[in-house]
């Protein structure tokens, strides 16, 4: 599936592939990878997906361009942090303001999340800005 071309700014994935990794974090997928969920500036989002990384061992500074795998413990917390309206407060260059009308969307990923994961799939997040 081909995007349009956007202005720049955070664009956010989950992606789903059927392969398993060595790591948690800056695997290099195959090509064989689908996108699961897609978020367009939700930085508040992504400040949390960047705090998973760190704690799993991610080295890349700036958290662009490098994925970190979703395990089903890890969406229970992000769901509990949705749900508490605890994402963190994130900026970043070009990206944007995470509005708080989002937890519906955010919920609704976690749900197809937990679903590929019961199906035997890899859950990942990756984002590019």
């Amino acid at each position: 599936m081909k995007r349009k071309e956007k202005a720049m700014g955070l664009d956010m994935y989950a992606m789903i592939s059927d392969e398993g990794f060595e790591r948690e974090v800056d695997f290099k997928p195959d090509q064989n990878v689908g996108e699961l969920h897609y978020w367009r500036k939700h930085p508040n989002l992504h400040g949390w997906m960047r705090t998973l990384y760190f704690e799993k061992g991610g080295e890349q500074p700036d958290f662009n361009c490098t994925p970190v795998a979703l395990s089903e413990a890890d969406l229970g917390r992000l769901e509990a942090d949705i749900k508490a309206g605890n994402l963190p407060p994130t900026s970043g260059f070009f990206f944007g303001v995470s509005e708080g009308t989002e937890s519906e969307d955010d919920l609704a990923f976690i749900a197809k999340a937990r679903e590929a994961i019961a199906d035997g799939d890899t859950v990942f997040y990756y984002a590019w800005w």
